[in-house]
């Protein structure tokens, strides 16, 4: 039978249009514009199962890479088999990579994603796969797409759960791209039914919903025995506990085990940490699976409903929602996640090398020191640009950095190139007194020096703006903003001095001097950050206040801050979105960084 809609359609709606697929196992092919995109064969005989074996596969997916996504799921397909799965299960859109973003409104990336999908379902022939991929809405009133998990078994797609609460918050825009589902099925897989849901679908139990329909309220009329959810749920340094508790409070409500599959892996800002999870009935937290790498983990579904998942060592939990900043909070967790961000940076975009400018201050030791970690000392390289404002201790203290670290160094002193701009400008500044426009030169001078060497030698420059910095608006557009990733952008300077402690927890690499001295941008003689800022330890947890906890000023007084001081804080962080708004990405790392999760007006004005 040849099938043509308006639309690319869905198996799922296909199967409620044609009910007598399910009786009689049939082929048909699905044909957008005359042009026919698989065909498939719809067997309908379930066989009673009494044990299943589920093979978890958390990997690291590249966003429209089809070919390299094809291949890992084939790999873990492959795997599968070897060790005897019933089942794999892959994370939410893993064949065209998560999120995908601008890239779903060509109908080209469509049909590569489904011509992936055809393959991936050539390999699903005595083993089942749950993967998550794109699927047309026939429905010419909805959006095009639905988020969707496909079930694979025998070479046929045996069914497809769409995805219903639609995140529209923070990072996420799905509902831009994606209708969610009306209607909520059940899919079977040899004799058992899967409740298959979709990362933000299981979220929604909290005491405030963000959504009018809770999808495993509609599946569990149905008896499921079993929840499988697909999930591509970013990191940042306090969502795994909640995590946690959100995969425990689901098994627990519905006495169902569950299977929570995520991916991991750095897509430009957004990290995803992995930590797959498998509950018990009793919401009883049985296995996570490690963090910030790929992993494929075998569990058992006994007889009796219950898993079988191997040693689960419980970690220590963190403040969900901490009232106010701590410095060391998932430090170790926080350096996972840059490292991996700045090598998934480099891999995917086939970049290999990088540069620093090193300044001999802490923000610049730390993106050396992760650098070189993530990509290998002899792939960084470190760009000394003293000024003749420089103290001799910087370069001393930046030079020893690199020897620790065995990076290649240059030093270009920029005191000759400041003067000749100095001489070029005479004419026009005159007499005028030497200010912020001198201070900002030199920057310039130094964002033009280091470009000038990625451009020769193929780096990419890696910024090191903290986050307290592009807060306040204290840095240089197009001079140390300059970059190609923005390393530190989502830390605060305690934070970074954190991160600088913990680097050095098995031995000096950032000189102790680094650590101690206090932070100067150096332009002008005797100059402290502190001459211009709050010191970092009164002023981050107000930025953290503003930014992550979206206090109002009002409110921010209300614990006990001057109000002249939040004032002053708080007009130099609106003052200065139009600079963070040329920022380049910033890998994300906290529950709201700068970037396309906070969407805030250039011309705004808010305070009270």
């Amino acid at each position: 039978m040849f099938y043509e809609v308006n639309k690319l359609t869905t198996t799922t709606t296909l199967f409620a249009a044609l009910p007598t697929f399910f009786q009689n196992p049939s082929h048909f092919t699905l044909a957008y514009n005359n042009f026919a995109l698989h065909t498939y064969c719809i067997p309908l005989q379930y066989q009673p199962y009494n044990k299943m074996k589920i093979l978890i596969a958390q990997q690291n997916y590249h966003i429209g890479n089809f070919e390299a996504n094809t291949q890992k799921i084939l790999a873990a397909i492959a795997h599968g088999k070897a060790v005897g799965a019933d089942l794999v299960v892959c994370s939410e859109l893993a064949i065209c990579g998560y999120p995908p973003r601008d890239f779903l409104e060509f109908s080209d990336f469509i049909t590569q994603a489904h011509n992936a999908l055809h393959t991936i379902c050539q390999a699903a022939d005595t083993i089942g796969v749950l993967v998550g991929c794109p699927a047309p809405n026939p429905d010419p009133k909805g959006k095009n797409l639905h988020n969707s998990a496909y079930l694979l078994y025998n070479q046929t797609i045996q069914g497809v759960a769409h995805k219903t609460l639609l995140p529209t918050y923070d990072i996420f825009d799905e509902y831009r791209y994606f209708e969610p589902a009306t209607s909520w099925n059940v899919l079977h897989f040899k004799g058992k039914k899967l409740a298959v849901t979709i990362c933000e679908d299981i979220w929604d139990i909290v005491d405030d919903p963000l959504y009018r329909v809770c999808p495993m309220d509609q599946l569990l009329p149905q008896q499921p025995d079993i929840m499988i959810n697909l999930s591509a749920s970013p990191f940042d340094y306090l969502h795994a506990d909640g995590r946690r508790d959100i995969v425990s409070r689901n098994a627990a409500r519905y006495a169902l085990p569950l299977i929570y599959c995520n991916t991991t892996g750095s897509q430009t800002e957004i990290v995803f940490d992995g930590g797959s999870l498998v509950a018990g009935p009793d919401g009883t937290i049985l296995q996570e699976l490690p963090y910030f790498t790929e992993a494929l983990h075998l569990i058992d579904w006994l007889p009796d409903g219950s898993l079988s998942a191997g040693t689960y060592a419980p970690i220590a939990p963190q403040p969900v929602s901490p009232l106010s900043l701590s410095a060391t909070t998932n430090v170790h967790h926080i350096h996972q996640a840059l490292l991996l961000g700045i090598r998934d940076y480099f891999s995917k975009m086939n970049f290999t090398k990088a540069i620093v400018a090193s300044s001999g201050g802490i923000d610049s030791a730390v993106v050396l020191a992760l650098a070189c970690e993530a990509l290998g000392a002899e792939n960084v390289s470190a760009l000394l640009l003293p000024s003749q404002y420089s103290t001799p201790h910087s370069v001393a203290d930046a030079v020893q950095l690199s020897v620790n670290l065995g990076n290649h160094y240059d030093i270009i002193p920029i005191a000759p190139v400041f003067d000749a701009y100095s001489a070029a400008l005479h004419p026009v500044f005159a007499d005028l007194p030497f200010n912020v426009a001198e201070e900002n030169l030199q920057s310039r001078i130094r964002g033009a020096m280091v470009m000038a060497l990625a451009n020769k030698f193929g780096y990419i420059l890696l910024n090191t703006s903290n986050k307290s910095e592009l807060a306040t608006g204290y840095g240089t557009l197009y001079g140390d903003m300059a970059g190609g990733l923005g390393v530190l952008g989502d830390l605060y300077k305690i934070q970074v001095y954190a991160l600088a402690q913990y680097i050095n927890r098995h031995q000096e690499i950032i000189p102790q001097n680094i650590l101690l001295k206090a932070p100067s941008a150096e332009l002008r003689p005797d100059q402290k950050d502190s001459d211009s800022l709050p010191e970092y330890h009164i002023l981050d947890p107000i930025l953290y206040q503003y930014i992550e906890r979206r206090q109002s000023p009002a409110q921010i007084q209300a614990m006990g801050y001057d109000a002249t001081l939040v004032k002053r804080i708080l007009t130099l962080v609106n003052n200065n979105e139009y600079k963070r708004n040329q920022f380049c990405p910033i890998i994300r790392v906290s529950p709201k960084a700068f970037g396309i999760g906070r969407r805030m007006p250039i011309v705004g004005k808010y305070l009270m």
